[in-house]
């Protein structure tokens, strides 16, 4: 299998087009270890040829442009994106669907309630039914993911992680931002010979959770924020990881006690690799002592134009 990461920052992207931190002022500059990042998306292969892209970031266009794998091959109408699968209704997650309406056949996986989000908001109806097939994921069900003439060679699994639901819904959610089972999903996914996990989003690492992962070949999982209260911290924001619906790396004090660092030490993964970052998040800054501190965990930080091959 081939994986790029197309995209690796949170909503937003690094720099977030308002933000003037001290880390996100020198990703305006370009200064040597702040890289740049476009919104959250991974596009995976079995063949090299053709293509399964795992949520529409708003950069799409952007990150299409940066990776030749994915540009028009033949004819005049054509494109190696043979299906896409939403992980969740977050904007940085559908709205490079809107990018995608130029009458190209793929088909379009999510779970029924990502669906019935899509299908409220009448924008969305510009992907014309006559290209683009939607499909509701059952959970727990391998898929064999189709490509528009024969399997791409991806079994995808798709299971419920803790979560909470879209930014744009919290209104309509009675109080409770969990949602349900289908709000929030995390990958499995395989060639029949290794396996991977794409969990971009995730609240707690349940046990069942862990169980789940232990053995993969590689994890990319949520790393959206270094700790809780980050962005209070910062003074760019009220709300705490928890309350977005994200597990924080260092956890709620910075310390090694209480995020995703800790609950992640010896589990079997051959490579883990934080993604989904947001613009205040320090790991970013190549220099950082919580960069060499996540490193030291056997943690990479993902980048754009990143390619893992398994």
């Amino acid at each position: 299998m081939r994986i790029l990461v197309l995209g690796a920052a949170a909503g937003g992207g690094y720099p977030q087009w308002n933000c003037n931190t001290p880390g996100s002022r020198r990703a305006w500059r370009q200064e040597p270890g702040h890289q740049r990042r476009s919104q959250a998306s991974i596009a995976v292969s079995a063949d090299g040829e053709r293509w399964l892209l795992i949520n529409a970031s708003p950069d799409f266009r952007q990150q299409i442009l940066a990776a030749p794998a994915l540009w028009p091959q033949r004819d005049l109408r054509h494109s190696p994106i043979e299906a896409v699968l939403l992980t969740s209704g977050e904007i940085d997650h559908i709205a490079g669907l809107l990018s995608m309406r130029e009458r190209q056949r793929f088909d379009l996986w999510a779970s029924a309630r990502v669906l019935d989000v899509l299908s409220q908001n009448p924008i969305f109806d510009s992907l014309h039914p006559d290209y683009v097939t939607r499909r509701a994921l059952t959970l727990e069900a391998p898929l064999d993911i189709a490509g528009l003439h024969v399997p791409l060679g991806l079994r995808v699994t798709a299971f419920s992680v803790p979560g909470k639901v879209p930014l744009f819904m919290e209104s309509r959610a009675s109080g409770d931002l969990r949602g349900g089972d289908e709000e929030t999903i995390g990958l499995e996914i395989s060639d029949g010979r290794e396996r991977f996990y794409y969990i971009p989003g995730c609240a707690e690492l349940t046990p069942a959770l862990r169980q789940r992962l232990h053995g993969a070949a590689l994890l990319f999982f949520d790393g959206t924020l270094w700790r809780d209260d980050e962005m209070q911290r910062a003074g760019v924001g009220s709300k705490t990881g928890a309350r977005m619906g994200h597990m924080s790396i260092a956890g709620g004090n910075g310390e090694n006690d209480a995020g995703t660092l800790a609950a992640f030490a010896g589990l079997d993964v051959r490579r883990k690799i934080f993604i989904h970052l947001n613009t205040t998040n320090p790991v970013l800054d190549e220099t950082s002592p919580e960069r060499a501190q996540a490193r030291a965990h056997g943690w990479d930080v993902a980048e754009d134009g990143m390619e893992v091959s398994l």
